[in-house]
C-alpha cells in the first residue's frame, strides 16, 4: 500500500532540506565534483554520437578527454595570460579614461563640470573605484581558487570526476531510474525528461552560443585594434545567455573604449570614425547572427526560461550558496519551471479550476 501523500511530502521535504544543508556546509568541497558532473552532462551527447559511429563507450570517453585536455592547455597557454593582462590593464587605465573624459567635458561644458559639480566628482570617484576594486577583484579571483577550492583539487579532481561520470553516465541514469517510487514512475520520468530537455537546450545550446559569440567578439575587436578587445569579447560572451544584455554591455564598453582610443577630439588629433563604426558594426552583426542563426539552431524556442527568472535564480542561489549556487542556479531554475508548468497543468485539469459543473466541451 502506498504511503499517504502527507507522509510522502514530509519525506521529500526532509530530503530537500538535507540537500540544501549539504550545499551550504560542503560548498567548497563539492565544487569540483559539481563542475565535473556538469562537464560530463555537457559532453554525454558527444559520447553517444561516437558510440553510434562505432566507438565503444571507453574509447569515446578517452577521445573526448584527450581533445578536452588539449583544448584546455591551449586556452591556458594562449588565451588566459592575455585575458588577465588586459583585464588588469583595463582596470589600471580606468582613472586615465575618466580623467580624459572629465577634461573633455569640462572644456565643452564648463558649467556642468565645475569643481563642485556632482558629475565631476562622480567621474573621478568611479575611475578610482574601478581601479581599486577591479585590481582587487582580479587578484581575489586568482588567489581564492588556490585558497578556497584548492587549485590542485580543481585541476586534478575535476577531469577525473568528469572522465568517470562520462564513462558511466548511462549506467548512472539507469540506477537512478530504479530508485524512483513505483507509484509515481511515469510522472517523474515525464518531468525528468522535460527538465533534461530544458537544461540541455539552454546549457548546451546557450553555452555554445556564448562561446561562439565571445570568440567572435574578441577576435573581431582585436583585429580592429581595440586595446582591450579580448576582455570585452569575454564579458560580452559571458552574459550572452541573457538576451540582448551581452550585446548591450559589450557594445557600450567596446564603443566607449573605441571613442577613447580613436576619437581625436580627446587628444587634439583626427577622429578615426571608420574604426569606431566598425566596432559598432561588429556588435550589430553579432546580434543578427545570434538572433537569426545561432539561437534558433542551437537553443530553439522550447526552452522556456525567462531572462528575469534566470537572473533571479542566479542571484538567490549565488547569495545562498556562493559559487556552488551559481553552478546549480540554472538547472534548479529549469527544474522549478518545469515542475511549475506541470502543477499548473494539473491545477487546470482539476476540480478546483474547472468546477464540478464544467464539462470538457465547455472549454472550447
Amino acid at each position: 500500500m502506498a504511503l499517504p501523500n502527507r507522509t510522502q511530502t514530509l519525506y521529500w521535504s526532509v530530503a530537500a532540506l538535507i540537500f540544501a544543508l549539504a550545499l551550504w556546509y560542503l560548498g567548497s568541497v563539492i565544487t569540483p565534483f559539481l563542475i565535473g558532473m556538469a562537464i560530463a552532462y555537457f559532453l554525454d551527447p558527444v559520447a553517444d554520437k561516437l558510440e553510434v559511429m562505432g566507438c565503444s563507450r571507453v574509447l569515446a570517453t578517452v577521445i573526448i578527454t584527450v581533445v578536452a585536455v588539449m583544448v584546455f592547455v591551449m586556452l591556458v597557454v594562449l588565451v588566459v595570460p592575455t585575458l588577465v593582462h588586459q583585464a588588469i590593464s583595463l582596470f589600471n587605465a580606468a582613472p586615465t579614461i575618466f580623467t580624459t573624459l572629465r577634461d573633455f567635458l569640462t572644456e565643452r561644458y564648463p558649467s556642468l563640470m565645475d569643481e563642485t559639480s556632482i558629475a565631476r566628482q562622480s567621474l573621478v570617484s568611479l575611475g578610482e573605484t574601478i581601479q581599486d576594486r577591479g585590481g582587487e577583484l582580479v587578484n581575489t579571483l586568482l588567489t581564492s581558487a588556490a585558497g578556497v577550492v584548492n587549485i590542485v583539487l580543481l585541476f586534478v579532481i575535476v577531469p577525473v570526476v568528469a572522465f568517470y561520470l562520462l564513462l558511466d553516465w548511462d549506467n548512472l541514469v539507469a540506477e537512478v531510474d530504479k530508485l524512483i517510487p513505483r507509484d509515481h514512475l511515469e510522472t517523474i520520468r515525464t518531468i525528468a525528461r522535460d527538465i533534461d530537455a530544458v537544461i540541455a537546450g539552454f546549457v548546451r545550446g546557450m553555452g555554445t552560443v556564448c562561446l561562439i559569440l565571445g570568440t567572435y567578439y574578441a577576435a573581431a575587436l582585436m583585429i580592429v585594434g581595440l586595446q582591450f578587445g579580448l576582455v570585452v569579447g569575454f564579458i560580452a560572451g559571458l552574459v550572452t545567455f541573457i538576451p540582448y544584455l551581452g550585446a548591450v554591455i559589450g557594445g557600450v564598453l567596446a564603443i566607449g573604449l573605441a571613442l577613447f582610443q580613436y576619437w581625436g577630439a580627446l587628444d587634439g588629433g583626427a577622429t578615426d570614425w571608420i574604426r569606431i563604426g566598425i566596432v559598432a558594426a561588429i556588435f550589430g552583426l553579432g546580434q543578427v547572427i545570434e538572433g537569426n542563426i545561432l539561437t534558433p539552431k542551437l537553443v530553439g524556442n522550447s526552452v522556456g526560461l525567462h531572462p528575469v527568472w534566470l537572473l533571479f535564480s542566479l542571484s538567490v542561489f549565488g547569495a545562498l550558496f556562493g559559487f556552488v549556487g551559481l553552478l546549480i542556479g540554472v538547472p534548479v531554475a529549469a527544474a522549478i519551471g518545469v515542475v511549475a508548468r506541470f502543477l499548473v497543468g494539473e491545477y487546470k485539469a482539476g476540480l478546483l479550476y474547472r468546477g464540478r459543473g464544467t464539462s470538457d466541451g465547455d472549454d472550447a
